[in-house]
């Protein structure tokens, strides 16, 4: 018999197989690793994402909710900016009120003090009231149209009334109406009567001064002089002398009117219309008259009259008036 031929098998290596098959499960076990920690990742990111957008929104809506707060305040203010104004006008409204009693209250005390005060009562009140009355009207007069002889006769009237009062407390205020009424009287004429007076004796002198020109005597002129003045009247170019009688005429009327406009301002006692009526009554004078002593006089009279003064100035007066009011404040 043939014997059978053992195949001797070379021996396999058990170990590589193996190997293959325990790589596979280590990369799918890093596979499954990797992708859990990338599903981690963006379940992280995803979180992060949602916290952040969470954060964003809860800011906007304490943002909005700040915004509201702050109008809520701004008009809280306002509200309160006008309740504090319709306080003040209330305060002020009040402070007046109070103000005026507390004025009423002071004349109410003064009305009282006064009807308690034994001098408000019987003819001494009456008396001292027309006194004062009196000293006022007077010295209204001399202040308002420098009327002297008017404040005169009110102070002569205030002394007869303030003699009747035999209370020896006024015995001051007699001396001093005393001195008021020296000072008046020792003025003289009133300075507006004066002033009239001296304007009609000036306008009754107008009569006097020479119509025609003083000439020199003959044989004092050159035979020259004498032969020209036939000829040629020589006469100053401001001051040219009215000869024809219509014209002297309407210049005797221009200045019979400025002579009269003066005497309006007399009554007035406009001190600055009388000075400008008489400066043009003066303009008028070389127009009518020619030169001569009389005309110059004239105009001397009349450039003095227009430098006085028709007002009345002493500081004496109304020294009385007030006395008499701070005694019976007192």
């Amino acid at each position: 018999m043939i014997e059978p031929i053992a195949v001797i098998e070379p021996d396999a290596d058990p170990v590589v197989p193996p190997r293959r098959r325990s790589r596979a499960p280590v990369a799918w076990l890093i596979l499954l690793l990797l992708a859990l920690a990338g599903a981690w990742g963006w379940h992280q990111w995803r979180l992060r994402t949602d916290t952040a957008r969470a954060a964003a929104f809860d800011s906007e809506q304490r943002v909005v909710a700040l915004e509201a707060r702050i109008n809520t305040l701004r008009n809280e203010q306002r509200a309160n900016a006008q309740r504090l104004q319709q306080a003040e006008a209330t305060n002020r409204l009040l402070r007046d009120e109070l103000l005026g009693i507390s004025q009423r209250a002071a004349l109410l005390e003064d009305s009282v003090s006064k009807l308690a005060d034994p001098d408000r009562h019987g003819a001494q009140a009456l008396r001292l009231d027309e006194v004062e009355m009196l000293l006022g009207m007077g010295q209204q007069r001399l202040r308002l149209a420098s009327d002297l002889d008017g404040a005169r006769r009110a102070y002569a009237l205030a002394a007869g009334l303030l003699d009747g009062i035999d209370d020896p407390a006024y015995l001051t205020l007699r001396q001093t109406l005393a001195q008021e009424r020296s000072a008046l009287d020792a003025k003289g004429v009133d300075p507006a009567r004066a002033a009239s007076a001296q304007l009609a004796t000036f306008e009754a002198q107008l009569a006097r001064i020479p119509v025609a020109p003083t000439t020199r005597a003959a044989g004092d002129q050159p035979w020259w002089s004498r032969v020209a003045s036939r000829l040629v009247d020589v006469q100053p170019s401001d001051r040219v002398q009215l000869r024809a009688a219509s014209d002297r005429a309407a210049g005797m009327e221009a200045l019979g009117i400025e002579l009269t406009l003066a005497r309006a301002a007399l009554e007035r006692r406009d001190t600055a219309a009388f000075r400008a009526a008489l400066a043009r009554a003066d303009g008028w004078l070389p127009r009518l008259w020619p030169d001569s002593p009389a005309l110059r006089d004239r105009r001397k009279q009349l450039q003095a009259l227009q430098a006085q003064s028709l007002a009345f100035v002493s500081p004496v007066v109304g020294t009385t008036l007030a006395q008499l009011r701070s005694m019976r404040a007192r």
